[in-house]
């Protein structure tokens, strides 16, 4: 069986199976979101394994917990590759990014970041021992991608002036093949080359550097990466820079911690861990904004830049302040996302059960729109739950389209849904969300006895 037809028979058997585990050697970002912003946008994969979505099944009862969840760990984010040779070996590590995402029908925020010399020997040093081993760490990684992917290509390394000539002739050489070689990994993928952000360079400094670097095999480039412009900044630099490069190549803008902007007034660290910063807009393919591709979350936030931790360390209150200063009303409006493909298998035979221990589950509405809405599933529980299997009737014809944090089956009206693993545990006298969804029909509030 080729690898399409693999990955076709995971979608259409594994509802939203996801993977339960990825090996240690990159930083990793988020789960099956079906979240957007547009009937018409692609579904963003949410990776079930971050950072985040560990602390949070570790600590259900600690009280930054749900905030967390509901606005980090359950948000559509970037996986990063780091290293050369991580445990289990690229292959496998990006393997497992492709194949979960496909299973949930939707497109991996893929972050490469293993240039020679990368962030010049700063706080996220490393990087491959040479350009000819970078190469062929790049042919390993385009090997196993099939289907749509979002690729951001080695943040931050167009920006840096720390190379020589020489130098920066290597990188832009191993840029213009990484961009080549990635995009031609499947006509769905989309690759764009880092520019850094719109405090550090000039527009024309960076529509220079960016066609020394290949940007004629990319797809575009990303901007603010890690950092915390805005996005009315960010686009309004990026329009200027598409004016250099051509306005056939289209931009991404990382919201992830953007949501009030830069530090003001700026200080030496006001790209590293600063304080008073808040999550951004959702992730989204439909941005509405002529240039701009989508807004990712590229970094994960929570994940410190080096000052408040090591870079890349999970700090669960940056998390949560993060998430907290984002406001009552984030994200605002949301409407669902166009799978590629249905994670609404059905079944003649589905699972039945419930979990052990008196608890009530929960139907809630997201967000509704003509014709449609998302909802959520939360459950409370008065004994320990540990691992749970949930069923219901639709009381007037709704039908799931899609969902994620969850295996989900239906038979006629009858849905039933069973943990991942990861969101398996329920504290006695907790209320918590087990997975999301997107339905057909009119919205729904309602209670079912466990």
């Amino acid at each position: 069986m080729n690898r399409r037809n693999r990955l076709a028979a995971i979608v259409a058997g594994a509802a939203t199976a996801v993977v339960a585990a990825l090996s240690a050697g990159f930083l990793l970002s988020p789960n099956a979101g079906a979240q957007d912003v547009s009937a018409q946008a692609q579904a963003l994969w949410t990776n079930p394994n971050t950072a985040a979505a560990r602390w949070v099944a570790q600590n259900p009862n600690d009280s930054r917990a749900n905030m967390i969840r509901d606005r980090i760990a359950e948000t559509p984010a970037g996986t990063w590759f780091t290293q050369t040779n991580p445990t289990g070996g690229i292959a496998a590590q990006v393997s497992a990014v492709v194949d979960g995402a496909a299973a949930a029908g939707a497109a991996p925020i893929m972050v490469v970041y293993n240039i020679p010399n990368r962030d010049c020997g700063g706080a996220s040093g490393g990087g491959a021992s040479s350009h000819e081993v970078y190469r062929g760490w790049i042919d390993q990684i385009a090997a196993q991608i099939d289907g749509p992917a979002y690729i951001i290509l080695e943040p931050d390394v167009i920006a840096h002036d720390c190379y020589n000539s020489t130098e920066r002739a290597q990188i832009n050489a191993s840029l213009s093949y990484a961009a080549q070689k990635l995009n031609a990994a499947d006509p769905a993928v989309k690759v764009y080359i880092d520019a850094g952000n719109s405090a550090w360079l000039t527009p024309s400094v960076a529509g220079s550097r960016l066609q020394a670097a290949g940007i004629q095999n990319a797809d575009g480039f990303s901007l603010n990466v890690s950092n915390y412009r805005t996005t009315e900044e960010s686009t309004a630099w990026a329009n200027q820079v598409r004016g250099i490069v051509g306005s056939g190549k289209t931009a991404v803008i990382d919201t992830s911690r953007n949501g009030n902007g830069p530090l003001n007034p700026p200080n030496p660290n006001d790209w590293c861990d600063p304080p008073g910063r808040a999550i951004g807009k959702f992730p989204t393919t439909a941005t509405g904004v002529a240039g701009i591709d989508a807004y990712l979350w590229v970094k994960l936030p929570g994940e410190a830049d080096g000052c408040a931790g090591a870079a890349g360390q999970f700090i669960p209150d940056l998390a949560y302040q993060l998430a907290n200063n984002a406001g009552s009303g984030w994200p605002g409006q949301v409407e669902p996302t166009d799978p590629i493909t249905s994670d609404d298998p059905t079944s003649d035979d589905p699972t039945t059960g419930g979990p052990s221990g008196d608890c009530t589950v929960h139907i809630d509405t997201v967000s509704s729109w003509n014709g449609g809405w998302q909802g959520k599933v939360s459950m409370t529980a008065d004994e320990a739950v540990n691992g749970w299997t949930v069923s219901w009737t639709w009381p007037g014809g709704q039908s799931i389209q899609s969902s994620w944090n969850a295996q989900v089956t239906t038979s006629g009206s009858t849905v039933t849904a069973k943990d991942v693993g990861w969101n398996a545990a329920v504290g006695a006298g907790q209320t918590k969300e087990l997975f999301g969804f997107v339905a057909s029909g009119s919205a729904a509030d309602f209670d079912v006895s466990c």
